[in-house]
């Protein structure tokens, strides 16, 4: 079974394969999913039951028009219905946002959510990847990221909060700036499909914000807030000319008949999805402590239904699903074929404390096996150890899927960047060229592999650097071998910063209903966004040649080659046990 499992996962691009193509390759029986990122929570059985009493219903008769089920979910967020169109999944209104509003580039954070990169590519326009980089934890600097499109001269600019695989957060006022700094855009999307599942900020969404500028989209997901990806339903918030354009061209019953069962049932569930909202963000915060307890293993912060981990070094991401799925049963995330991460990285959805004892045991068998039964983390000193530390095992993973070849994963390993025998940047496609970054510390001068600090009641916390290696039991791990210091690359201007002031807020009053906020929203009128200070960006700066289309860019970097620069400090968010309430939805009251 394993072949297979393999085999799909490298079919699919840079998604997993469907629940239901891998339940055709085995029986099924007692599998856990970490894969999907499903609120395990919601519905409830309840819900589930009414379903089910009501399924010959649902499926033999038409739904009703999109209109009237949009209708509804307006009247529950209370939002002007004008500035709201549904599609059947956040799929379909990112197809539809890339061939009515962008004419020609796209700029968006790499690693994220594959269509991002892979859709306007399709349509032959040019993607330019902005890597996050692994040193600061995968956090997104704005300001950087804001002179990284000036430099390319972008149309369309594209930010995942939080950001999928990572669950990097970006808090609300900082992301309002940029959308105003980038007011002369064709288009900036913020795509907030996970933000349900944030607990930094009370208010986190910024979809009021965009209903008031001319060149905004809000992405909002509602099979991953409901746990129901078959239904396939979402939503976009925008002024009523960008939602009008998109709303024209989706058919008149682009949502079926579940989509429209589901949302007329929420009014009566409201309370229960806050307490699933409630329950998940305890779960994160349990789940990133036992998993940091693993030795060599990091996990970085996140705000999503799922945590983001680097495997110990040697570990390969490939070889860990495999064996989680056919020895323990667990299906896990790898995401080596995710641009701008690599095989060392897996995406883990957060469950239920009875199901993470269980995965916690399964990598604690994998990881740390015996010799005899052989374990995914081999001995250092066979050199058979995989790691992401390269340019040229980033390019091997991002051209192979991880499958790899011998000749270029015997010369990478072991090599750093700028080895004897590797080019200095990727085929078109992997990244952007950015500055060249000095390489880590080596391990015997204080650095090696971050390790995670020790779970606790506050917030999650930046990796931090173990000064001596862990060694996991039963099997002792040998020594790491010494590495020369590598000289030290001037340092960059670091760009001026996004202002860090709070925009005074308004006053909200507690609603009657959990998902719905207090009093309609009358229809907004489009103006004009102001523009920016002078001293909030870097100013612009014309690309140096035209990029052919469905190119990223030319001699662009792998995230390995930009590694090893300072670190970009990850925005900080309040623990569950110290928050008053959670973030609302589009228009919704916090539960008070």
């Amino acid at each position: 079974m394993a072949d297979n499992v393999t085999s799909l996962f490298r079919s699919n691009a840079a998604h997993s394969p469907s629940m239901a193509a891998l339940a055709r390759e085995s029986d099924g029986a007692g599998l856990v999913d970490f894969c999907i990122p499903c609120n395990p929570y919601f519905p409830t059985p309840a819900m589930f039951e009414d379903m089910a009493a009501r399924l010959r219903d649902i499926i033999t008769y038409y739904p009703s028009s999109a209109d009237t089920i949009t209708a509804e979910l307006c009247s529950l967020l209370r939002l002007p219905p004008q500035c709201v169109a549904m599609g059947n999944g956040s799929t379909e209104l990112i197809t539809w946002i890339d061939h009515l509003l962008v004419r020609e580039s796209l700029a968006v954070p790499v690693p994220t959510f594959g269509r991002w990169t892979d859709q306007p590519m399709e349509t032959g326009k040019r993607v330019d990847m902005f890597p996050l980089q692994e040193s600061g934890g995968f956090a997104l600097d704005l300001a950087q990221y804001a002179e990284f499109i000036r430099a390319r001269g972008t149309k369309v600019a594209v930010i995942c909060n939080p950001n999928n695989p990572d669950g990097g957060f970006l808090h609300k006022h900082a992301i309002v700036q940029f959308m105003d700094a980038m007011a002369d855009l064709d288009l900036v999307v913020i795509d907030e499909s996970f933000l349900e599942f944030a607990d930094a900020e009370v208010e986190p969404s910024v979809v009021q914000e965009a209903m008031l500028r001319p060149n905004v989209i809000v992405l909002r997901s509602l099979g991953k807030n409901f746990g129901l990806h078959g239904i396939r339903f979402g939503y976009l918030v925008a002024n009523p000319s960008l939602a009008g354009r998109i709303r024209s061209m989706l058919p008149k019953w682009n949502l079926n008949s579940f989509a429209e069962h589901v949302v007329f049932m929420l009014k009566e569930h409201g309370t229960e999805y806050q307490q699933s909202l409630h329950q998940v963000r305890r779960d994160r915060m349990d789940m990133s402590g036992q998993l940091s307890s693993l030795p060599g293993l990091t996990v970085y912060p996140s705000q999503g239904n799922f945590l983001f981990v680097r495997l110990p070094v040697g570990a390969e991401g490939t070889v860990v699903r495999d064996r989680m799925l056919t020895e323990h049963r667990l299906l896990v995330r790898e995401c080596g074929n995710k641009i701008g991460s690599s095989s060392r990285f897996l995406r883990l959805v957060v469950r239920p404390q009875v199901d993470v004892r269980r995965l916690v045991s399964g990598l604690e068998q994998v990881l740390y096996g015996t010799p005899r039964r052989g374990a995914a983390v081999p001995e250092q000193a066979t050199g058979t150890g995989y790691s992401s530390g390269t340019a040229a095992i980033d390019r091997l993973v991002s051209e192979t899927n991880g499958a790899g070849t011998q000749g270029l994963a015997a010369q990478a390993v072991g090599a750093g960047p700028g080895a004897p025998g590797l080019p200095a940047a990727p085929a078109a496609g992997i990244g952007m060229p950015l500055p060249a970054a000095p390489s880590p510390v080596p391990v015997g001068a204080g650095g090696g592999m971050p390790m995670p600090a020790a779970a606790s009641s506050g917030p999650p916390q930046m990796p931090q650097q173990a000064p001596h290696p862990v060694q996991p039991p039963p099997v002792p791990a040998p020594p790491v071998p010494q590495q020369p210091v590598p000289q030290q690359m001037p340092q960059q201007p670091v760009p001026q910063q996004i202002p860090q002031q709070m925009p005074q807020q308004t006053v909200r009053q507690p609603s009657q209903h959990p998902l719905a906020a207090p009093g309609p929203v009358p229809a907004p009128v489009p103006v004009p966004a102001p523009m920016p200070a002078v001293a909030s960006y870097p100013p612009p700066q014309m690309p140096t040649g035209p990029t052919p289309p469905g190119v990223p860019a030319r001699g662009g970097l792998t995230a390995a080659q930009v590694r090893g620069t300072d670190g970009l400090s990850q925005a900080p968010g309040t623990s569950w046990s110290g928050a008053q309430s959670w973030p609302e939805a589009a228009g919704m009251a916090p539960l008070s």
